[in-house]
């Protein structure tokens, strides 16, 4: 069994150089701004991967004459973007807890999108059991793969985020953010769109409410892996709207369109298991990509 050291570090192996982390002497002298300058660098560097060091620095920091100043910046900075601190009171309140997860997952979550949303499904539902419509679900299952992507294009990037150029120049900004702020935005849709669509009133021919997922999936990582090099406002608004194009066309007859002709519509997107695998594979392929190009999202998009 592998020694424990006490801050639950395992100990080094024999011959084995012992990990460097940043002394609590180090940290004041950074705060201090008397570090040299070789000392600096390296533990910059070193904050980068190590969450426990950089911690130790940025207390030490805000405990020094920059503390202060830099306290002072982010409440200006907060207030700009129209953040209200919580009172201390609900330091510990689960709620307040759940509403900085909120802001954290991304403007989508906090803007309109989903508000519109839920007014295509609301819109779904009118038409079917207002209107008498019967071709509302092939209608809300044609713009189901392509919502995610409107979510994907309002969350991340310096058009969609006002802290964009600061959060992507931090260790946890770029690519993990934008999955994080990406697995938000699916995890709304899936459940609403799906639920929606299953409540619908069934049509012979059309496929079933989950066909859209494998689509969707797709889309998403598709328009993740040309956001790389475009941008993912750019990239959201031409697979979307190419996919609304393609799909859409054949069912905006109204009304008392044929829903059986919608149902012919869909069937090459979304029906049997060949279509439904290379939907698995595009998104397979998507993700491959995404991973080649992993690094681009470290640096600002263009403009």
């Amino acid at each position: 069994m592998t020694a424990s050291r006490p801050d639950h570090r395992p100990a080094p192996r024999p011959g084995q150089r012992p990990p460097w982390h940043v002394t609590d002497a180090l940290a004041l002298r950074y705060a201090e701004g008397t570090a040299a300058e070789t000392d600096a660098w390296s533990l910059e560097k070193h904050v980068e991967t190590c969450a426990a060091c950089a911690g130790r620095v940025s207390a030490a920091v805000r405990a020094g004459a920059a503390g202060p100043a830099l306290a002072a910046v982010r409440a200006e900075l907060l207030s700009s973007l129209g953040h209200r601190p919580a009172p201390a009171a609900a330091a510990g309140n689960p709620l307040g807890r759940w509403a900085r997860l909120w802001w954290a997952v991304g403007p989508a979550l906090r803007g309109s999108w989903v508000v519109a949303l839920v007014l295509v499904v609301g819109g779904a539902f009118g038409l079917a059991y207002g209107a008498g419509s019967r071709g509302a679900g092939g209608l809300l299952l044609a713009v189901s793969p392509v919502l995610p992507l409107a979510g994907v294009a309002v969350s991340y990037g310096r058009h969609a985020d006002p802290l964009y150029e600061i959060t992507a120049a931090t260790p946890s900004g770029g690519l993990r953010l934008l999955l994080t702020r990406t697995a938000a935005v699916l995890g709304v849709c899936v459940p609403l769109l799906t639920a929606g669509g299953a409540l619908l009133p069934p049509v012979a021919g059309l496929p079933g409410a989950a066909a859209w997922l494998l689509p969707g999936l797709a889309l998403t990582l598709a328009t993740l892996a040309l956001g790389s090099f475009v941008g993912c406002r750019a990239a959201a608004l031409t697979l979307g709207g190419g996919w609304l194009l393609a799909v859409t066309g054949p069912l905006l007859g109204g009304p008392d369109a044929d829903p059986g002709a919608g149902a012919a519509a869909l069937a090459p997107y979304f029906s049997g298991s060949a279509v439904q695998g290379g939907w698995a594979a595009a998104a397979l392929a998507c993700a491959a990509l995404l991973v080649l190009r992993r690094r681009s999202f470290d640096h600002l998009e263009p403009r």
